[in-house]
């Protein structure tokens, strides 16, 4: 269910191995396309990608975190290497220091059905609005 409005863009969070490819690379780098994505439903989530959504980026591996955020510059479409898959532009916006982890976010208790908790294999997903503010309030230090 797409909730962004010109005010309120839509959350998502896309999670990488730091090895692979890290919040790191995408801040020297500044932007990317994201890609290398196979499972059905996160490539669902790709393709609901618009231009200017937010997406927080996760590191998967280690101390699991939430690391920073991206904006999508381009919206989710066929992987021109692949049309069965989707690729989206992101570009960096900020870091989350210190990360969240995937800990402080299952201890919180409010995000029990949230696919990052039930589902961890799952790439990439869409962020309910009440993470958003979870995590505005986490670091409210941090303008994203």
């Amino acid at each position: 269910m797409r909730h962004s409005t010109l005010s309120q863009p839509t959350w998502f969070l896309a999670k990488t191995d730091p090895e692979t490819y890290s919040i790191e690379q995408l801040a020297k780098e500044k932007q990317t396309i994201w890609d290398g994505v196979r499972n059905p439903q996160a490539l669902r989530a790709i393709r609901a990608m618009k231009t200017g959504d937010r997406v927080f980026i996760y590191h998967s591996m280690g101390d699991a975190a939430v690391v920073g955020v991206a904006e999508v510059t381009g919206d989710g479409r066929p992987d021109p290497a692949n049309p069965k898959l989707a690729v989206a532009g992101f570009r960096f916006l900020c870091r989350i220091e210190p990360p969240v982890t995937l800990r402080e976010i299952k201890e919180s208790n409010e995000f029990a059905d949230w696919a990052l908790v039930r589902q961890s294999r799952l790439s990439t997903m869409e962020a309910p609005l009440e993470f958003v503010e979870w995590m505005r309030q986490k670091r409210p230090g941090i303008r994203f």
